[in-house]
């Protein structure tokens, strides 16, 4: 059995795991555990409770940032992520489905907060609870915007629910309700922690820099056409008649989410990380895109979770014979990141080339090599750093000999350059390879790391949730809706942009500076390039109501099935544009369904429109 087979039992596996753990949340009876008073005895237990909230929160490895939109694909076409995006997908599946987790999450909280005041002093001073309190509320609110995020309106507890409640009683709260209701959380919860922590020791904790980089998140969510006045939500509404949508568009909500990401960015406390933080003396912006992910706990992270296996990740984005090619960048993405002149490839002076080999080697020494495909030829930084094509060296591995093992004897030149072409060692000939679109991301990955020995490096960064370069697009983005003519649109855009070792969007693109439409339009391609692998392509298109276009659901690879005759990188066979995938999409999958078991088990529950 190959190891994409056990690759693929793992996957199956998993899913069981989450059927078998989405248990009757709500009518649950307390565990043993969970209300004997000897828990609340000490420090080291009430703390672990707290840390096991917290284990709600996961990173990497979501439907959001492994194939549900346009820029990257699994490869194995039996994951959840696949069947979804091939319209295999009711309200009886399991995929996803995060409404039990979060309850579950949210329930804990309550108990949580309701004996916390138990500990004995000797145990745990005042001011650690009050600050376990204020992390814990931050939670609560975390876990309800989760909610809100996948599956809209949802039931607003106050406390915890037993076995002789009436479920059937229960409803979900209209959107503004719970856009409030989380406002209100965390705006509580920030009063009791420090915008950041001083001590390392405390990384990953909640702050109140985190609670309102989740507020300015929630104010985007609001403002956006999803929930802003979408006449498709009209007919949503309660058993008694309750409307859970707002019906009417309101332009002022941008302005709450303006103001919502500026407050972040003028407390001063976030930056844009660069690799002269690390102490580099020249700025490089290749390494300044690459390493933001790799420099544990920088400036640039406001929310981060280390509740994710990053060797997995680190595995399955990896190229074969070692790593799994599970992780496949779409063309739709390639075609999205800029030339190093800041221009798009569809610019007629953008310099961009299609087809042929480059007969020269980049200026910068992270741009492409000799005989790279034009197409790859004089991207910008962030492309480089963030994708592997066909003919780019290995990211993962080590020394000459680590490297040389990715290529066929005939390639080796100690660069270990990839070799994605259909008789390559990572292409569609070799055993168990599945690789799809010809492209692997290579976001998060450390070239410290070694695919071949599978040796991981000791420490690395956690998994990012929020970082200020989002929210810095986030402040364009809102200010651009409902103040187009603005100076601080460019200002704070061109940051990303500098940072990315771009030129700004005003010498570029002069006639975007006050037409909102277009810039609209570059805002977001700064978000498609700068965000890629992170979820956020996602949640954008959902949010602005653009996942459903026939652009976005046509994806794209290069022709891997192509027979090169072990021509090699001189094989121009593969460099052809195929149409990899045609997904399925009905506008109902702008929500997720809430699972029909949980409907038959609260039967005042409404469901999402078209589920």
């Amino acid at each position: 059995m190959t190891r994409y087979k056990y690759l693929l039992l793992f996957f199956i596996g998993m899913s069981v795991v989450a059927l078998q753990s989405c248990t009757k949340y709500l009518d649950k009876k307390p565990d043993n555990l969970l209300t004997d008073e000897q828990i609340w005895q000490t420090r080291a237990n009430a703390e672990g409770y707290l840390a096991n909230i917290y284990s709600y929160r996961a990173g990497g490895g979501d439907y959001a940032n492994i194939g549900a939109s346009d820029d990257i694909s699994v490869s194995i076409p039996s994951t959840s992520v696949r069947y979804m995006v091939g319209g295999n997908w009711s309200a009886s599946d399991w995929n996803y489905y995060n409404w039990g987790g979060f309850y579950t999450a949210i329930r804990q909280s309550f108990i949580f907060e309701q004996n916390i005041d138990k500990v004995p002093a000797i145990q745990l001073s005042d001011a650690l609870k009050a600050q376990y309190k204020a992390e814990n509320l931050f939670l609560r609110g975390y876990f309800y915007w989760l909610l809100l995020r996948q599956y809209g309106p949802f039931v607003k507890l106050t406390n915890v629910m037993n076995q002789n409640d009436d479920y059937d009683k229960l409803n979900r709260a209209p959107f503004d309700t719970c856009v409030a209701y989380i406002n209100e959380l965390l705006d509580a919860s920030a009063k009791g922690l420090p915008y950041v922590w001083a001590s390392a020791g405390n990384n990953g904790r909640a702050t109140a820099g985190a609670c309102y980089a989740v507020k300015s998140k929630l104010a985007q969510w609001a403002a956006s056409p999803l929930w802003n006045g979408n006449p498709k939500l009209a007919g949503f509404k309660n058993q008694d008649g309750t409307p859970l949508a707002p019906t009417t568009y309101d332009v002022n909500k941008w302005r709450i989410a303006a103001k919502a990401a500026k407050g972040i960015i003028d407390s001063g406390y976030y930056k844009l990380y660069t690799n002269l933080d690390n102490g580099d003396q020249e700025f490089n912006p290749f390494k300044s895109v690459r390493d933001v992910f790799l420099t544990p706990w920088n400036n640039e992270i406001i929310l981060a979770t280390m509740n994710w296996s990053r060797w997995s990740y680190t595995i399955c984005a990896s190229p074969g014979p070692n790593g799994y090619n599970l992780y496949n960048t779409t063309q739709n993405l390639v075609d999205a990141f800029y030339m190093n002149n800041g221009k798009s490839i569809d610019d007629p002076t953008s310099q961009y080339v299609e087809t042929g080999f480059s007969s020269q080697a980049g200026s910068k020494s992270w741009e492409q090599k000799k005989g790279d495909w034009n197409m790859y030829a004089n991207r910008e930084p962030r492309f480089y750093a963030f994708i592997a094509y066909n003919g780019r060296p290995v990211t993962c591995a080590v020394s000459v000999d680590d490297k040389n093992y990715f290529s066929s004897d005939n390639n080796k030149d100690g660069t270990g350059r990839i070799e994605l072409y259909y008789s390559g060692k990572s292409g569609m000939s070799a055993m168990g390879s599945n690789i799809i679109t010809g492209y692997l991301p290579t976001k998060f990955l450390s070239p410290d790391d070694n695919v071949r020995s599978m040796g991981s490096d000791a420490y690395r960064s956690p998994y990012i949730l929020i970082r200020y370069s989002e929210i810095l697009l986030d402040y364009a983005e809102a200010l651009n809706e409902y103040d187009p003519g603005n100076a601080d649109i460019v200002t704070y855009l061109n940051q990303v942009r500098t940072r990315a070792g771009l030129p700004g969007i005003e010498t570029v693109y002069p006639d975007a500076v006050g037409n909102q439409a277009l810039m609209r339009k570059y805002i977001l391609k700064e978000r498609q390039v700068e965000l890629c692998f992170e979820g956020d392509r996602y949640y954008t298109q959902i949010r602005r109501l653009t996942l459903g276009k026939p652009e976005n659901q046509t994806i794209y690879g290069m022709n891997v099935n192509a027979n090169d005759d072990k021509q090699g990188f001189s094989f121009t066979g593969f460099y052809t544009r195929t149409l990899f995938q045609k997904r399925f999409w009905d506008d109902r999958m702008y929500m997720f369904p809430i699972q029909q078991k949980d409907l038959e088990r609260a039967r005042g529950l409404v469901q999402n429109p078209g589920w």
